[in-house]
């Protein structure tokens, strides 16, 4: 057989090249769209608030993946540990958007953390949810300055947000069937808590709750003792609280003192079960605030994705785990709806949010309403719920629609002689 001259060797060669090529250029496509869609998530994980998020963020991730991922593209989570430090978070931020190719980030249940990632979001067109930070000064700065902070949302209710659920728990539950009129407000010092005091002084006090003292205390606070001294002497009939940094010790001092007087409101570390065991049960009786909680139908998904954690963890999932959860799949949706992970592309898709998640339905407030990129917040929407420890369980006792059990408080606390007699 004789060989090929060198003209018919060359004619083959390209022949032979441009297959090759056309096959590289048809697989292009394949690979990317193979590509996962990477997420970071940066938290507290040392803390009871931020090990939800990492956690729930990966149990979300998982389950999106199992039923096909975002048209074949597997959601990957990158997580990072800030060490609870605001200089930690905007290193693994900054590590995300330059190193990791993260297309959104998911981070923190501390308004510092949050406030420092923010302008972050806006000078590296990054994506970002906070699923558990309260701050009202979050949703101001994107109000204020639309342009160039529209790259952060917020996945939790404002601290305005969460004192008015308080007030309208109090009105309907500790005013109307207890009977109580005065309480004192105590809240640990901190970013999320100003705005949240400013709200309890403004709503209580039209629940029916006149406020006879208003105590801001340091979260290194080791010793209670003083400040519920201070609070017996007032002889409120309740206390509105605003703690999430600190929970333990005072709940504790609480109980071991005997304190007789109820304690509601906020407490971010009674938020799962470990709490109940940090505290030997002296958490009995203790009433807080949550989004959604382990056996409260708030939503179809919200038992479902309780009885998951758990299975996976082993213990509830703490406040800021529903958020976290609901953050995935409201990015995973904003990804196929965008059909793009440009990140104005992906703000745009994020902002036509209409999605059902563990704590309600999930939509943003718009750039011309104050809490913008806010959850919307009310009936229909996000609304919150309230709850009690008793016997090791969170029993939901308001609203009434899917509340599951009645007060009961230890036999150190004294109700309104008014409840008492009736």
């Amino acid at each position: 057989m004789s060989k090929p001259n060198p003209s018919q060797q060359n004619a083959r060669y390209a022949a032979l090249a441009a297959v090759l090529g056309l096959a590289a250029f048809a697989a292009a496509p394949l690979a990317q769209a193979a590509e996962p869609i990477r997420i970071a998530v940066i938290a507290e994980n040392s803390a009871i608030g931020g090990i939800a998020i990492t956690n729930a963020a990966k149990l979300a991730a998982d389950e999106i993946n199992a039923k096909g991922g975002v048209d074949g593209r597997m959601i990957e989570i990158i997580d990072y540990d800030d060490h609870n430090s605001a200089t930690d978070a905007v290193r693994a931020f900054q590590r995300a958007a330059s190193q990791d190719h993260a297309i959104a980030v998911i981070s923190s249940y501390m308004s510092e953390v949050a406030l420092a990632l923010e302008p972050w979001a806006a000078r590296l067109h990054m994506p970002f949810i906070t699923p558990g930070a309260a701050s009202n000064e979050i949703t101001r700065r994107i109000h204020e300055d639309y342009e160039h902070n529209k790259y952060t949302f917020h996945g939790y209710l404002t601290s305005t947000e969460l004192a008015q659920t308080v007030c309208n728990f109090s009105h309907d539950v500790l005013v109307t069937k207890l009977h109580m009129k005065s309480t004192v407000v105590m809240s640990e010092d901190a970013a999320w808590t100003k705005p949240l005091d400013n709200e309890y002084l403004a709503c209580l006090p039209k629940a029916g709750l006149t406020v006879l003292d208003h105590i801001r205390f340091s979260p290194d606070t080791t010793d209670f003792t003083p400040l519920f001294n201070q609070i017996e002497a007032k002889h409120p009939d309740v206390i509105t609280a605003g703690i999430s940094h600190v929970g333990v010790q005072p709940t504790v001092q609480w109980a071991s003192q005997q304190v007789p007087i109820p304690m509601s409101g906020i407490s971010s570390q009674a938020t799962t079960d470990t709490f109940w065991r940090d505290t030997n049960g002296a958490a009995q009786g203790v009433i807080l605030e949550e989004n959604a909680a382990p056996n409260i139908a708030v939503t179809a998904k919200t038992i479902p994705f309780a009885q998951a954690y758990i299975k996976r963890y082993g213990v509830t999932p703490g406040y800021a785990g529903y958020s976290a959860a609901d953050d995935v799949n409201i990015i995973a949706e904003a990804v196929k709806r965008a059909k793009s992970t440009d990140p104005d592309k992906l703000v745009a898709a994020l902002e036509q949010t209409d999605y059902i998640g563990t704590m309600g339905r999930i939509q943003f407030y718009g750039r011309n309403e104050p809490f913008t990129h806010g959850l919307r917040y009310g009936p229909g929407y996000v609304t919150g719920v309230v709850v009690q420890w008793q016997d090791g369980k969170q029993v939901a006792i308001w609203p009434a629609d899917i509340a599951t059990g009645e007060l009961k408080f230890p036999s150190f606390i004294k109700l309104p002689e008014q409840h008492a007699g009736k």
